[in-house]
C-alpha cells in the first residue's frame, strides 16, 4: 500500500521549509521533498536575507544559523560607462540585534533550515523529483515521483518547485509565463580575504553591505546588478527582463562579465577567485502574472506563485510569509476535515490581505512600465550622471553657469516636457 502523509511539500526553499516547519511543529505529519542533493544545492538569490519574517518562525534564529554578515549599509548606484552616482543609507542600529537583515549563502542556510525542520518532526527526502501530481475527481490527492513505487498520497500537497512551477502548469493553475514576465540571473561567489572586504567597504567587524546597480550594467535593459559582502566571499551577479535579453540578444554570461571589468565596480572585486557559478529564474511579474494558488487538496507558495517585489529586492521573505500562511490554512482544515478548494482558499485571501499581497498590489504595473519604457535607464541614467560630472567639476566656470549648461543639456522645451511626463509616470506606478 502507498505511503500516506497528511501533507506533501515540494521544494526545500525557503517557502516550503517555512512551510514545513510551522506544519511538523504543530504535529502534523509532513514529508518535505527536495529534488537537489541537498536543500539549498538547487536555490539561488541575490543573498540577502531579511529577519522578521524569519524570526516570526524560529525566534532568534540568527544566533545559531549560518548569517554571513548583518548588513549596516545598502549602497545603490545610478550607473554609466565611466561614472556612477551612488547614494545609501548606513545606519550602526543595523549592526545590533534584532538586526535587519543579513548576507547568507543559499547552498548553508537552506541546510540549516530544513535540519530545523526535521528537528520538529518533518520528514526530508532529498535527490527526488516529483514528476507530477497525482489527482482523482479533480482532486489532488498526491504526487508520482521518480523513484521506484514512489507514488505517494497526501491530504494537501504545497507546491513549492519554483518559479514556472511544472506541477501548478500541469494543473491548469498558469501557462507559459512570457518573457517579459521573469528574469534571468547569473551570479558568482567570489572568495576574498575577509580584512580585504572589511577595508574596501568601510566595515568594522561582520558588519556587511550591500550594492544595488542600475543601468548600465544590464545595457539598460530592466534589471539590476548587485554585489554583497560575505564573511571571507562576495556575491557578484546581474539579473535581467528575458525579453530585454532576447530583444538585444544577450547572453547573461555576457553581462556578468562586463559588470566584473566595469571600471568603477573592478576594484572592489580585485585580486578575488571564483568559488561557484549560479544561474536561475526570478519571477518578475508580480500582481498581475500570479497564477491560481490554491485547489482542491494543493495550495502553491513562494517563487511559484510570482511572490517576488523586485522593486525592493525582497522575495525570501515573501516566500516564507506564503509557506506560513499555507500551513495555517491546512492546520484550520484539517480540524475541519476539509481540504476542498473553498477551504484553502483562506491562504489566498490572507496571501493578499497581509503585506506579500499589499506590496504587491503596490507595484503592480512598475515592472511592465520600466521594461515598456527602457528610457529610464538608457537615457536618464546617463543624463544624471553628465549633470552630476558638470556640476562637480572645478574648472574656473560659475556655477551658475553650470547650472546654465547642465540646462541646456537636458535638451529642448519639448524634451524636458516628455522627462516631467516620465517621471511623472514613474511616481505614478511607484505611489
Amino acid at each position: 500500500m502507498a505511503e500516506k502523509f497528511d501533507v506533501i511539500v515540494v521544494g526545500a526553499g525557503p517557502a516550503g521549509t517555512s512551510c514545513a516547519y510551522t506544519l511538523a511543529k504543530a504535529g502534523v505529519n509532513v514529508l518535505l521533498i527536495e529534488r537537489g542533493e541537498y536543500p539549498g544545492s538547487k536555490n539561488v538569490m541575490g543573498g540577502v536575507l531579511y529577519r522578521k519574517t524569519m524570526e516570526d518562525i524560529i525566534p532568534g534564529f540568527y544566533k545559531d544559523a549560518p548569517v554571513e554578515r548583518p548588513i549596516v549599509e545598502q549602497r545603490f548606484m545610478m550607473l554609466d560607462k565611466e561614472s556612477a552616482v551612488t547614494f545609501s543609507y548606513k545606519g550602526m542600529e543595523w549592526g545590533q540585534e534584532p538586526y535587519n537583515n543579513f548576507t547568507v549563502l543559499r547552498a548553508k542556510f537552506d541546510q540549516w533550515f530544513a535540519e530545523k525542520a526535521v528537528q520538529q518532526g518533518a520528514l526530508l527526502v532529498n535527490e527526488t523529483v516529483v514528476l507530477e501530481c497525482i489527482t482523482q475527481d479533480g482532486r489532488v490527492v498526491g504526487v508520482r515521483t521518480d523513484r521506484p513505487d514512489g507514488d505517494l498520497y497526501a491530504d494537501v500537497v504545497v507546491l513549492a518547485d519554483g518559479v514556472n512551477s511544472l506541477l501548478a502548469k500541469s494543473l491548469g493553475f498558469h501557462k507559459e509565463f512570457r518573457p517579459d514576465e521573469v528574469a534571468l540571473a547569473v551570479m558568482e561567489v567570489l572568495k576574498l580575504d575577509r580584512k580585504i572586504i572589511e577595508d574596501r567597504f568601510s566595515l568594522e567587524g561582520d558588519q556587511g553591505c550591500t550594492f544595488e546597480i542600475f543601468g548600465d550594467s544590464t545595457h539598460g535593459i530592466l534589471g539590476t546588478a548587485w554585489l554583497y559582502t560575505n564573511k571571507d566571499s562576495l556575491n557578484i551577479g546581474v539579473g535581467a527582463m528575458l525579453s530585454g535579453l532576447i530583444k538585444r540578444k544577450l547572453k547573461p554570461y555576457e553581462l556578468l562579465e562586463y559588470v566584473k571589468t566595469h571600471p568603477i565596480l573592478r576594484p572592489y572585486i580585485q585580486g578575488s577567485e571564483q568559488q561557484e557559478y549560479l544561474a536561475h529564474l526570478i519571477p518578475e511579474g508580480g500582481y498581475r502574472s500570479m497564477p491560481k494558488v490554491v485547489g482542491d487538496g494543493v495550495i502553491v507558495v513562494g517563487d511559484a506563485a510570482q511572490l517576488v517585489n523586485a522593486i525592493h529586492r525582497e522575495g525570501s521573505n515573501m516566500a516564507m510569509a506564503s509557506g506560513v500562511l499555507a500551513a495555517e490554512t491546512i492546520l484550520e482544515a484539517k480540524e475541519a476535515g476539509d481540504y476542498s478548494a473553498a477551504r484553502l482558499d483562506k491562504y489566498r485571501a490572507r496571501l493578499l490581505d497581509g503585506f506579500v499581497g499589499q506590496d504587491l498590489k503596490k507595484y503592480k504595473d512598475a515592472t511592465h512600465h520600466f521594461e515598456k519604457y527602457p528610457h529610464y535607464f538608457e537615457k536618464y541614467i546617463p543624463l544624471m550622471n553628465r549633470a552630476a560630472g558638470e556640476l562637480f567639476t572645478v574648472d574656473g566656470t560659475s556655477k551658475r553657469e553650470k547650472q546654465r549648461k547642465i540646462w541646456q543639456g537636458i535638451g529642448t522645451a519639448g524634451e524636458k516636457f516628455k522627462i516631467a511626463q516620465d517621471l511623472f509616470k514613474a511616481w505614478r506606478v511607484m505611489k
